[in-house]
């Protein structure tokens, strides 16, 4: 299928590194294989920092089930008969569905509130491990924040749409259960069941690109959605694979929930395992395949700039040497007299008092004087602001450089002088 994604040439995000070619033998998912092993106390780190921000959500979803479990439950009589008792409820047909119901607005509503903040774990934690598949491991806090910086709304916008969805999926669900439990007709309910369920996915997997496209490329809103829409459209088949692929943390969550309600000791034990798992690399899991997937999408239609390790190693050298020879100008050329300590403005009035072609003794005295108080405003002037930061750093940068280029350490060791320490 042709897809035209020219806009997406010469506008990829990658600010703070340069994508290096892999040394791993093999496909793309042999160099996934080798940046999971090879990172993966990173990725671990990467993925408490998400859930982290992912905690507001996550205990908006705990407490609702504890909400559900511990005061709704025990509290009201959800059956439809009562019998010959005492005391008579009227009909409760339909009232354990309500209350779920009236909850689950609350609660749903809430949650696409907290996915602003998750936003901001997911944006970092999305760039830094793009990072990490570009550079084969590298990373940094600095790329993370980074990640946020460039990424945030671009994350924002896909999560609150998805998770609008997720909440409609979720209430029409309760309705359904509502109208079936009071009597109503069943045809209508659960076909508006059926249909939002097949919405949220297909909205969910266009929004996964709309992510993936957002924090790669630097795109205007609307060319933003033609993107993603034709990269979705290129490979629906796959998408739907990978996603499947990559979503295997919320099957095995799907799963411990399952055996932790068959109340067994020994599916208790492996079912804390699996959940162990998911806090160590679940989240980072699910974005290390579908940035890797994605990347091997836009690199069909995208060309690539990528590096060998050998010419990075040049450039860097080039970098520094570069940057050793413009310290080195600075600190020969010697400090600025008019940058390194401040200097009196010219101004009318302050000017030395001039001598004519003829003179008197007086007219030398005055002059004198006239002298000796433009000094003393120079300095008075100079005392006043020599601790200005204009002037401050000035003279610290420089003191700094001279320090890095010095041969000798603290306890006279030979040291190693680099452009970073020069130039920083």
């Amino acid at each position: 299928m042709a897809v035209n994604v020219n806009s997406l040439e010469g506008n990829e995000i990658a600010d703070d590194y340069v994508r290096t070619a892999s040394q791993t033998e093999g496909g793309k998912w042999a160099q996934t294989w080798a940046v999971f092993k090879g990172s993966f106390w990173k990725l671990v780190l990467i993925n408490v920092i998400m859930l982290i921000c992912c905690a507001p959500a996550l205990g908006i979803l705990i407490y609702r089930n504890f909400y559900i479990s511990t005061v709704i439950a025990p509290n009201y009589p959800f059956n439809g008969n009562t019998g010959i008792g005492y005391p008579a409820y009227p009909g409760t047909d339909g009232l354990a569905e309500s209350l779920f119901l009236k909850a689950d607005l609350v609660f749903y509503a809430i949650l696409i509130g907290a996915g602003l903040i998750a936003a901001i774990g997911l944006s970092g934690g999305a760039y830094a491990i793009k990072k990490l598949l570009n550079t084969q491991g590298g990373f940094s806090f600095k790329g993370f924040f980074h990640g946020i910086k460039v990424g945030y709304f671009k994350t924002v916008l896909p999560l609150t749409l998805f998770l609008v969805f997720f909440f409609a999926c979720v209430i029409i669900g309760d309705w359904k259960d509502l109208v079936i439990a009071q009597g109503g007709s069943k045809g209508g309910p659960i076909t508006a069941y059926v249909f939002i369920i097949i919405a949220t996915v297909l909205v969910g997997i266009y929004c996964a690109w709309l992510f993936a496209v957002g924090l790669s490329y630097r795109l205007k809103f609307s060319k933003l959605i033609k993107n993603s829409f034709a990269l979705l459209a290129a490979s629906p088949l796959q998408t739907v694979l990978i996603a499947g692929f990559a979503l295997i943390p919320v099957w095995v969550f799907m799963l411990s929930t399952f055996l932790i309600s068959t109340a067994n000791t020994l599916f208790f034990i492996l079912a804390s395992v699996l959940l162990l798992l998911l806090v160590l690399f679940g989240v980072s899991f699910i974005l290390l395949v579908w940035m890797s997937f994605t990347q091997w999408v836009f690199d069909l239609y995208v060309t690539p700039k990528i590096q060998t390790v050998e010419d990075r190693k040049k450039e860097l050298e080039s970098e520094e040497d570069e940057g050793k020879r413009i310290a080195r100008e600075l600190l020969a050329a010697g400090r600025s007299e008019l940058l390194v300590k401040p200097i009196l403005p010219v101004a009318e009035g302050i000017a030395v008092a001039p001598l004519g072609q003829t003179f008197t003794r007086a007219d030398i005295e005055r002059v004198a004087s006239s002298r000796q108080k433009l000094e003393s405003d120079v300095a008075d002037y100079e005392n006043k602001h020599k601790n200005d930061p204009v002037y401050a750093e000035y003279s610290k940068l420089f003191a700094d450089r001279e320090k890095a280029l010095q041969p000798q350490g603290k306890k006279g060791k030979k040291k190693k002088v680099s452009s970073a320490n020069l130039l920083k």
